[in-house]
């Protein structure tokens, strides 16, 4: 692989990241959200072939195959199902309403720039340079959680930080050890698969996924 043709291949794989976590922010139905966190996943995975081609490390392949099936196939089809069978699957009313929220996502980008300066000091390469748009990324994520009403949204915004926890370690390292990624991977989708069931479970004793919905019934 070339150097300028590694340069955009691992670009374009790290803007698609960071753009499928914006588009999170942007779209107010569930399934849409949905969506885009399986192209982030489709995009982290690029990720880790291009790096794995680069480098000709196998092991890093059977990382990117590893990440395509978890993250990009397995856990939006879980979520899927667990969206089908709540009929008001939309972001009505967001703590903060979808322009603030691009708004704050351009902000925390600059923010993830600004904090790793001198990260990207000490890793001066390629993949280095890119590690600010894996931080941004886990900070949009962490920015859904605290904003959004329903519950797979903010099942969403975990994964997003998640996919951005592994962005910056792909980056920084050029990949992580397979047995770590595996074990990472299988834990994210055994969160999912528990999650799945406490909301359907939610859904059928009460009806509901909203969170302030949830929290009236406690109180």
């Amino acid at each position: 692989m070339t150097g300028s043709f590694y340069a955009s291949a691992l670009e374009i794989a790290v803007s698609v990241v960071l753009l499928a976590a914006m588009v999170t922010l942007w779209r107010r139905s569930v399934r849409a959200i949905v969506r885009s966190l399986a192209v982030q996943g489709f995009g982290l995975a690029t990720v880790a072939a291009v790096l794995g081609f680069h480098l000709g490390d196998p092991g890093l392949l059977v990382v990117a195959a590893l990440v395509l099936g978890a993250k990009a196939v397995v856990i939006p089809y879980l979520l899927t199902r667990l969206v089908r069978v709540d009929p008001g699957s939309r972001e009505t009313q967001p703590l903060v309403n979808v322009p603030a929220s691009l708004v704050a996502a351009g902000a925390l980008t600059f923010l993830a720039f600004a904090a790793t300066r001198s990260v990207t000091a000490v890793v001066p390469s390629i993949a280095g340079r890119l590690i600010p748009v894996g931080l941004a990324s886990m900070l949009v994520g962490f920015f859904a959680m605290f904003t959004r009403r329903k519950a797979v949204s903010q099942i969403v915004g975990l994964l997003l930080v998640d996919n951005g926890v592994a962005l910056v370690a792909f980056l920084a390292t050029s990949g992580v050890p397979l047995l770590v990624e595996l074990g990472a991977s299988l834990d994210v989708v055994l969160a999912v698969v528990v999650l799945q069931v406490l909301a359907v479970q939610l859904r059928t004793r009460l009806g509901a996924f909203d969170l302030d919905q949830l929290t009236e019934l406690h109180d």
